[in-house]
């Protein structure tokens, strides 16, 4: 008879799915060494073992991949049985576990904000990353809902948009540009654009426009992060193209100018989105339907009152 603990289980799920000790120890707060010893104390009650290393990259062996699969499912269930359990006390407490793509930081605190002040308590866990990190949370189910821009084509999941999200071309202030009026695309092409990663929603809604308009876009610096691209503009190195949302701050204290281009802004939405077969807890169904029932409103009266 097996003698596994549950907690045996978690860290090998998360050791499998990362395919590293280190990176399982971060996402489980616990040091290597631990991580190391709850696989090695697997290992011997099921008395085969679940990884083999190659050089520096460590596999799951035939026994480990049949383990990987099992664990997931009781994983899973153990998570479905707790969204159960949550729906029973209601709304007087619970977990959400959500993730934002890293533009949508700059308002996804205050909107959760407003929601943790109206259930008092939930505990919220928020977790940011860029999009290719989030996508892959949604295909491993990792979480239970995400907020991002452009949803995927390719995951088999539930999306629905709940607030606008425009995207502009913004320049330092002294720029040239900042005098005129209803500037063609064409006459961007002269200008240099700092860009986000390949793969950001961003990067692809600023390559399809310029496509569309059959205009060649120059590329300067490129970075993984929307603060690092306004620095940069800033400083006179180029332009850029990004979320309004992202940069109110530095629009109201005059830092940034939003420059009047032809066939901008470019509207997008902000979407929420979560796997389809997933059972969403009490929470996390009362945390999309705030969204999409009183995000825009709620963002709008904050911007004015600003």
């Amino acid at each position: 008879m097996l003698h596994l603990t549950l907690r045996q289980l978690k860290v090998f799920e998360t050791v499998a799915r990362h395919l590293s000790f280190s990176r399982a120890a971060e996402e489980l707060y616990l040091t290597q060494p631990a991580v190391s010893m709850q696989i090695k104390q697997l290992e011997e009650n099921v008395s085969l073992p679940l990884f083999e290393q190659m050089g520096k990259q460590i596999y799951l062996t035939e026994a480990g991949n049949e383990l990987f699969r099992y664990s997931r499912d009781i994983l899973q269930r153990l998570s479905d049985l707790e969204v159960t359990l949550d729906e029973l006390k209601g709304m007087e407490r619970g977990k959400l576990n959500i993730a934002a793509v890293t533009t949508a930081n700059y308002f996804a605190p205050h909107l959760l904000a407003k929601f943790c002040q109206r259930f008092r308590n939930v505990t919220v866990s928020l977790n940011v990353s860029n999009r290719e990190t989030i996508l892959k949370q949604l295909d491993e189910n990792a979480i239970d809902l995400a907020i991002m821009g452009q949803p995927p084509e390719n995951l088999d999941i539930t999306s629905q948009s709940f607030m606008e999200n425009p995207l502009v071309v913004v320049a330092p202030p002294d720029h040239s540009l900042c005098k005129k009026q209803n500037i063609t695309v064409k006459r961007l092409s002269q200008e240099v654009f700092l860009v986000r990663e390949p793969g950001s929603g961003t990067r692809s809604a600023m390559e399809r426009f310029f496509k569309q308009h059959g205009v060649r876009m120059n590329t300067g610096m490129e970075t993984d992060t929307t603060e690092a691209i306004k620095q940069a503009v800033q400083a006179g190195m180029g332009l850029g193209i990004m979320s309004q949302h992202t940069a109110e701050l530095e629009l109201e204290t005059g830092r940034l100018k939003i420059l009047n281009v032809q066939g901008f802004p470019i509207v997008r939405y902000w979407h929420v989105v979560n796997r389809k077969n997933k059972r969403l807890s009490a929470v996390a169904q009362t945390f999309r339907d705030f969204l999409l029932q009183e995000a825009a409103a709620l963002m709008h009266k904050s911007e004015k009152s600003d």
